[in-house]
């Protein structure tokens, strides 16, 4: 019988941990990024990286695959990739005289959607019902996707050769936006020696299914905000609507994201109530995608994640939150 707090079960935690080791092993020296994934799994939410090729950005989808024991399927977009590559197709057969659905790439647990800005916007926006409502409608017929549902897109610099600009919409389905980034010296040693092998990978252990994830998605929807500290979320985007610096801050759908996200840090942590610094850290990775800088702020080589850092340094925290007993 797995011990209960509130809004979270200590035995899930136990093995949340486990997971978060056990990727930590394959995905050398990249902690933060991979406890944030993980983060962004247990909301339920949609991960988009931001990186030059060769950083371990599949490598990472894998590892949390095994570790999850999620159905797992890889998409390399290329302007060629169709929506129904996608979402999927009918094909009439003449044995039983009817169409016959055939499911596309997002008919899986974990979808990476490697290089997501080379394709065309006709095929990027296939992924939009899919990421939003959990399903895809083709010829004029519903079909549900596989629970839990999560996506991780991975998109080239922007200017890189042969990308263009992810739509507003589609980026605004993301929870959050984070970057790999280059291993630090002694990873990227470690790494060398591991080269060639498959070893790490291979013996990465399944450490919870499907259903535990799902339970302790549920377990953090039910995570603990206060009023001031919603209040506090609120402030913190209203601000990205009034600088000067930003031609559009953040919608009300990335006030939803930092609560829920702020609610997976809590879980993480052990508590059934979401504090200000629960927030506070997850401001820049559910925001840093959905602003967007004015020409001129662009032109002045104004850095969003600085400009949202002094943001974040001007809102006044509130007094914890605790749950009314």
């Amino acid at each position: 019988m797995s011990e209960k707090t509130g809004g979270f079960r200590e035995e899930d935690r136990r093995q949340a941990m486990t997971v978060l080791r056990e990727v930590n092993r394959v995905m050398l020296g990249k902690e933060g990024v991979v406890q944030e994934v993980f983060l962004t799994f247990l909301a339920g939410g949609h991960v988009l990286l931001e990186d030059i090729p060769g950083v371990g950005k599949t490598t990472l989808a894998r590892a949390f695959a095994r570790a999850i024991s999620l159905n797992y399927r890889r998409v390399q977009f290329t302007p060629d990739v169709l929506p129904s590559d996608i979402t999927g197709f009918s094909v009439y057969h003449r044995g039983e005289e009817r169409f016959i659905f055939q499911e596309g790439a997002v008919f899986t647990n974990l979808l990476l959607a490697d290089e997501l800005n080379r394709t065309s916007p006709k095929t990027q926006s296939a992924l939009l019902e899919a990421m939003q409502e959990r399903q895809v409608t083709v010829d004029g017929v519903t079909h549900a996707l596989p629970e839990p549902f999560l996506v991780i897109a991975t998109q080239n610099p922007h200017g890189a050769a042969g990308t263009q600009l992810l739509p507003d919409s589609e980026t605004d389905r993301f929870a959050v936006s984070l970057t790999l980034g280059y291993p630090d010296k002694d990873s990227e040693v470690r790494l060398a020696v591991q080269a060639g092998t498959e070893e790490s990978m291979e013996r990465l252990p399944s450490v919870i299914g499907t259903g535990e994830l799902e339970a302790i998605q549920e377990q953090v929807r039910d995570i603990y905000v206060s009023e001031p500290a919603a209040r506090y979320a609120v402030e913190l985007v209203e601000r990205t609507r009034a600088q000067a610096d930003f031609e559009r801050g953040g919608s009300p759908r990335a006030t939803i994201w930092l609560v829920r996200m702020a609610k997976a840090a809590a879980w993480l942590a052990g508590r059934d109530y979401v504090m200000p610094a629960d927030i506070e850290g997850q401001f820049l990775p559910v925001m840093r995608h959905r602003v967007i800088l004015t020409r001129r702020a662009e032109a002045d080589g104004t850095d969003i994640e600085e400009r949202l850092a002094a943001i974040a340094a001007e809102v006044k925290k509130p007094g914890i939150g605790v749950r009314p007993r």
